[in-house]
């Protein structure tokens, strides 16, 4: 077998590759945006995040098509380069025109997450509101049957007012955590949403710039 010969054979290969990687980036494009949920920022963010991070499949598969230029190339694959050339061009302004929509996504996720755990706090200092209500009314059987209930370690043989007081002193130091871990889920939560963010943001940057120049260095592939 002569050098040429396997070279043929290489470079055939690597188109073959080439389209199967963008067999594959197709099959990852429809299973992420089906079924589509249009104007949920968690879907929009999440949807955006795991394109940018699969865009190396197509990338690659691109650049192996393209792999030999026109050597050994029939009529039909002349045409379907040129059509994936300008392919390339449409991905680089689509993963440009990602960033503003992914910056938008996460604002608008954000302050979804904010209402949402608001709404969490508030139900759970309610809670806290009502039995703090409920013990300045109890008597001395209601308040240790309010302790056992709420998971409270008390003394029986304090006085109710005592009594009284302790629960108090544990509930208010109960509500305190509670607010800290709501507080520090909070931040947490934040900083994931936002790093990631820009992670993608910029990935789809870089993606953005290496389409553009598959579009650009693939202009023989136009030219015919």
């Amino acid at each position: 077998m002569t050098e040429s010969t396997t070279e043929n054979r290489s470079i055939h290969r690597f188109r073959w590759i080439g389209y199967g990687l963008l067999g594959y980036a197709l099959m990852d494009l429809i299973q992420v945006l089906y079924p589509p949920k249009f104007f949920n920022p968690a879907w929009e963010v999440q949807a955006i995040g795991s394109l940018v991070e699969r865009v190396i499949v197509p990338l690659l598969g691109m650049a192996l098509v393209f792999f030999g230029e026109f050597y050994d190339r029939n009529r039909l694959e002349k045409i379907l380069l040129k059509v994936l050339s300008w392919l390339c061009l449409v991905l680089a302004i689509v993963c440009l025109l990602v960033i503003p929509l992914g910056v938008f996504g996460t604002a608008r996720l954000d302050f979804q997450n904010d209402q949402q755990i608001n709404r969490q706090a508030e139900q759970q200092l309610s809670q806290f509101n009502k039995l703090e209500s409920q013990l300045s009314q109890s008597s001395i059987n209601d308040i240790q049957a309010l302790a056992a209930k709420s998971g409270i370690p008390i003394d029986p043989t304090k006085e109710p007012q005592a009594l009284k007081a302790e629960i108090l002193s544990r509930l208010t130091a109960v509500r305190s955590k509670v607010q800290s871990q709501i507080e520090e889920n909070r931040k947490t939560q934040k900083q994931t949403l936002f790093k990631n963010s820009i992670k993608w943001n910029l990935g789809a940057l870089l993606a953005s710039s290496l389409f553009f120049i598959l579009w650009k260095s693939s202009d023989w592939a136009r030219a015919r």
